[in-house]
């Protein structure tokens, strides 16, 4: 059977502040949902939460990039945002940057990710949500998982996923994107989505027969709007088993935390810690940047679960590491590295406050006047 599945999130109000959302706004968007499967639209739904977003994880018939699956989730959001501006919610409605639905979510402030495929005999898939971070958080996990051996063994043990995988690669700041594949062209791979304010990983392939293995949203709010509306906090997608790595393979990048952009009002470095669905609701300085592994088992398009994945022990010294980062980089204040460099924080208030102190710049060099009109002799 070829089914789709889609998640499709955005936050529409925080409780309180951007901690959490609140369990009115959820239901409501769970309502909608729910629906879209009464009707016929979706073969089935379910509502994820992580920080002040909501996700809606639906899976239906109707493929990649559906009018009518885009603008129930749309519908959905826009329900939620009522209720929001009701109960006085922080940011009520900031990932909707748009009155009006146009056809498709993308480019209109929600993060996106969908796969169609033939559904296997057995088909496990990770959702993976995350808040206070980018869609480039997804680069170094997605590598480990398709590409690096001592992290995925399936790489050398599986016949099926020896051939590699051909990863797609998204300039953020062109739109442009490029394939390349694995292991072949590795170093090229590493060469990009190591810089990671610029390309994210978009989709993942199997070498062997081209199957969809992994696809992550790659919308960024502040290219959009043009100014900071709020992190991008992004979504992914991933197969696991037969011919793909096994959900241990798939985890193990999370049992050591990296960092990533986001955090404090989307300007700051922080490591990215795993939860479980119960604390994924940032509040140290707005974070540390959470995120959560939902898996479900996908049986003639019926999502079966989630089960919390990192709801266990074995994830507590990724934690415990997290935290000890989140004190090194806190001790930097406002300083870099824990606030971003210059060129990311282009969308914040600082160009502002560049502007304002542009007139009282002077040439510091030997030779050169002072504000005042005085000589400056410098040796």
């Amino acid at each position: 059977m070829k089914i789709t599945l889609s998640v499709i999130k955005a936050d529409i109000g925080g409780y309180v502040g951007h901690s959490a959302a609140h369990p009115e706004v959820v239901q409501k968007v769970k309502e909608v949902g729910q629906k879209a499967v009464e009707d016929g639209l979706l073969i089935d739904c379910d509502v994820l939460v992580c920080g002040d977003d909501i996700a809606l994880v639906m899976t239906h018939t109707h493929g990649v990039d559906s009018e009518k699956v885009h603008g129930l989730a749309w519908k959905a959001f826009e329900e939620g945002t009522k209720i929001a501006k009701k109960l006085k919610l922080y940011g009520a409605g900031q990932d909707l940057l748009s009155d009006t639905f146009s056809g498709n979510v993308k480019g209109m402030g929600p993060g996106v990710a969908e796969m169609e495929f033939e559904e296997r005999p057995s088909e496990p898939v990770v959702v993976f949500f995350a808040d206070k971070t980018a869609p480039s958080a997804w680069n170094l996990p997605l590598y480990e998982m398709f590409a690096d051996p001592m992290v995925c063994a399936g790489l050398v043990i599986d016949p099926k996923m020896h051939e590699g995988f051909t990863f797609e690669v998204l300039d953020t700041f062109t739109g442009k994107a490029v394939k390349l594949s694995t292991p072949a062209e590795l170093y090229d791979l590493l060469a990009l989505i190591g810089t990671v304010e610029r390309y994210a990983v978009k989709s993942v392939w199997r070498n062997s027969d081209g199957e969809i293995a992994a696809v992550a949203s790659t919308q960024r709010l502040s290219l959009i709007a043009g100014k900071y509306v709020g992190k991008d906090d992004p979504v992914m997608i991933v197969r696991a088993q037969s011919g793909f790595p096994a959900i241990g393979e798939i985890l193990e990048p999370f049992a050591r935390p990296w960092i990533v952009e986001g955090w404090m009002r989307g300007s700051h470095n922080g490591p990215l810690m795993p939860v479980s669905f119960r604390y994924a609701t940032p509040t140290r300085f707005d974070g540390p940047p959470r995120v959560i592994a939902a898996g479900y088992q996908i049986a003639e398009g019926k999502l079966i679960g989630p089960r919390d994945l990192f709801d266990d022990p074995a994830f507590d010294k990724a934690r415990e590491q997290a935290q000890m980062i989140a004190d090194v980089l806190r001790r930097q204040g406002i300083f870099e590295p824990h606030r971003l460099p210059s060129e990311e924080m282009e969308y914040t208030t600082l160009p502002k406050i560049l502007a304002k102190l542009e007139g009282r710049f002077y040439e510091a060099e030997a030779g050169k006047k002072g504000p005042s009109g005085e000589h400056l002799d410098v040796d």
